[in-house]
């Protein structure tokens, strides 16, 4: 029997994603073109099959597309059928998504999880420069949101550890005027979004704020939005629901996806099959983590995250989506990868000997934590004892050439950019290795599942996760706001 060559497998995938993209996007642009009309519109596409241009599945089986990719999509009738499935988030509740409640709760339990910081002075500022970008500190007051506070003081809530923030300013802001000159139909803001914990223990919305820098021509944007449920303000309050959306799903799919996980484990496997032999206890216990991932990651580069790929052409970031997330890449440090020093390092949770897993979570129902804390302890036990089988003391990490080869490699080429940068385990005892190889294992396996596997549910309705803003939010006494 003739068995394809690893190599060939991986080509074979790719031209495989190439094919569906190149006859089923198309397809989809030609139906829909670039906008909906209405919410209606929006919502036919879950209960009405949609004629298409394809004739049949096996027509898009003749392209190299297997069954498997197109099963559930297209119906096998002779005239093609487009069926979505009615994601998660507008299943039960068609209106839902519109709420505060389930805006909030997305914050702790959506498709970006690990983006939300406990906020440690208020206003909060930027590290950016005030001369190029506006005035650091937030335009969020004290007169803003603390009516929504339930009668504690923004002083105490913050004491309390009872004031978080989703802040995207100083991701976004470097590159908010250059995004915005790009089309009259992508402009964006940089903004952030703040919630308060209530005595029940879910969060609340209580201020959006939306930033544009100053320009030659016009002066910095602060604008602060505050709950409201009817007339102008209702509206106004939606809209910049929306646009803090819209920069959650671009720092998801760019920073919390794409970045920290499928871009900075690349360089681990690679280093794993150079240095390790496979005979080697540290390649065994790594390699299914691994798997897929450089096949996906090939992939990503030919359709994804290429000029304009899917992520440069449906993004508000667009031709500067991947330059940002590179940047973003400047501030990684694997010491802050690993689930405990990413919540202690967002203020979500302080060290305490005496709870679970040596952590007081702030939020307790918080499910990213708490489930991925006990994930984490797992991991980290399992590697814990698989390693003891191998490496008795210290000196016996050290000794083994494969492993300093191995992390060597990582560091000093696959992560050459951050070399010399804090944040490096050194790789010269049992338990900097078993901390080091849980992180890994961790970025690969649930860090990814949380960023990964509710991207349907979550943003397959497009109007709960909007990935593209095309207007500002006029301002008041303009004539677009008039309007």
């Amino acid at each position: 029997m003739h068995h394809m060559h690893i190599s060939n497998i991986s080509d074979y995938r790719a031209n495989l994603v190439r094919a569906f993209a190149k006859k089923v996007v198309p397809t989809l642009k030609s139906i829909f073109g670039d906008k909906f009309d209405s919410l209606e519109d929006v919502k036919a596409i879950y209960s009405k099959g949609i004629p298409s241009s394809i004739n049949s599945v096996m027509e898009l089986s003749r392209d190299l597309i297997p069954l498997q990719m197109v099963k559930g999509l297209l119906s096998t009738q002779d005239q093609a059928l487009i069926n979505y499935r009615r994601p998660q988030v507008f299943e039960a509740e068609e209106r839902a998504w519109k709420t505060d409640e389930e805006f909030a709760r997305q914050a702790l339990s959506g498709l970006n999880p690990m983006a939300i910081q406990c906020v440690q002075t208020f206003p909060p500022s930027s590290s950016l420069d005030a001369d190029l970008y506006g005035p650091q500190q937030s335009s969020v007051t004290t007169d803003h949101i603390e009516k929504y506070l339930d009668g504690v003081s923004v002083e105490q809530a913050v004491e309390d550890k009872r004031l978080f923030v989703l802040d995207y300013y100083d991701a976004y802001m470097p590159y908010i005027e250059r995004i915005n000159k790009q089309s009259d139909e992508l402009k964006m803001y940089a903004s952030r979004t703040f919630f308060f914990l209530t005595d029940e223990g879910t969060l609340r919305a209580v201020a959006i704020e939306l930033c544009l820098p100053h320009t030659s021509v016009s002066q910095a944007v602060r604008n602060v939005y505050t709950p409201a449920e009817q007339g102008e303000e209702g509206a106004l309050w939606l809209l910049a629901k929306a646009h803090s959306r819209v920069n959650d799903s671009g720092y998801h799919q760019l920073i919390s996806h794409w970045l920290r996980t499928h871009a900075v484990i690349e360089p681990f496997i690679i280093a794993t099959h150079r240095q390790l032999s496979k005979m080697h206890p540290l390649h065994k216990l790594l390699l299914p983590h691994y798997f897929d991932t450089m096949d996906i990651n090939q992939s990503a580069r030919q359709i994804l995250i290429n000029a304009d790929g899917v992520i440069e052409s449906g993004f508000t970031p667009y031709r500067y989506a991947i330059e940002l997330s590179s940047k973003a890449y400047k501030y990684w440090k694997l010491n802050e990868q690993g689930l405990p020093a990413d919540l202690v390092k967002r203020g979500m949770a302080v060290p305490n000997s005496t709870a679970p897993h040596g952590l007081k979570l702030v939020i307790e129902d918080y499910p990213y934590a708490v489930d991925g804390l006990e994930i984490w302890s797992a991991l980290k036990q399992w590697v814990s004892d698989y390693m003891s089988l191998y490496y008795k003391s210290d000196d016996s990490i050290k000794r083994d050439k494969e492993v300093q080869a191995w992390w060597t490699e990582i560091v000093n080429v696959g992560h050459a950019d951050l070399k010399n940068e804090s944040g490096w385990y050194q790789m010269e005892s049992v338990e900097e290795a078993v901390e080091a190889i849980t992180t890994i294992i961790w970025i690969a396996s649930a860090h990814h599942a949380a960023v990964n596997f509710g991207q349907y549910a979550y943003g397959g309705y497009m109007p709960n996760l909007p990935t593209v803003s095309r207007r500002l939010i006029p301002e008041k006494h303009s004539f677009e706001h008039a309007q």
